[in-house]
């Protein structure tokens, strides 16, 4: 038990199951480190091969919460360009991996995001196809990419939908689930169209006020 909290059903203390569901392997991995705070360098890590689709996943739960996007926008974006670049595993600046999250907040996370997590978990399953090529999954890559740029910029309304896409999209990822990942992608840049469209009107009421005042 570590401060209250016990390791899920099937899992053990010797790292996470690659086999579990993700809500699953979150909680594993945060119940792996004693320490009060866990750095993004120590997730990507533990996560292995699943290190982009966790990671971006894990950053883009808190996108969907007002005022919170922007902080997490860097590091998917980051993660975003480098999947697009074709690289297999996050290479992690130092002022990024050293960011770090409380393990508890971790937890907290797994557990909320697992209750609306499950359905969408039974429903994936590894599903070959073109979207978990290596071809598709740069294109993804850069999907996020221009996700991460719709959450750092301020606009209202415009977090929620790129972020939702983003989460589909790890899913499908991580699981290798080509539907999913079909699906995912497709939301997330329809979202990315919808985030665009409402930051390009608002450019051009601010210059249309800016000339009326003049």
């Amino acid at each position: 038990m570590i401060d209250g909290a016990t390791l899920p059903q099937g899992g053990d203390e010797s790292g996470p199951d690659e086999r579990a569901p993700i809500s699953r392997i979150v909680a594993q991995v945060a119940a792996s480190f004693p320490g009060e705070r866990i750095t993004l360098g120590e997730m990507a890590a533990a996560f292995g091969e699943r290190s982009f689709g966790l990671l971006i996943l894990l950053l883009c739960l808190p996108g969907l919460l007002p005022g919170m996007a922007s902080v997490f926008g860097l590091p998917i974006l980051i993660l975003g360009v480098q999947m697009g670049l074709g690289l297999t595993t996050p290479r992690l600046p130092g002022f990024i991996a050293r960011r770090s999250i409380k393990r508890a907040d971790l937890l907290r996370l797994a557990g909320a995001s697992s209750r609306w997590l499950r359905p969408v978990e039974r429903f994936l399953k590894p599903r070959p196809g073109w979207f978990t090529t290596p071809f598709a999954e740069r294109i993804a890559g850069w999907a996020a990419a221009y996700a991460a740029l719709m959450l750092i910029l301020p606009g209202p309304g415009t977090n929620g939908p790129p972020a939702f896409g983003t989460i589909v999209m790890a899913l499908g990822l991580v699981e290798q689930d080509s539907r999913v990942m079909g699906i995912g992608l497709g939301v997330t840049i329809a979202g990315c169209l919808f985030a665009t469209g409402v930051l390009v009107a608002l450019c051009l009421m601010g210059v249309a006020a800016f000339n009326w005042v003049v």
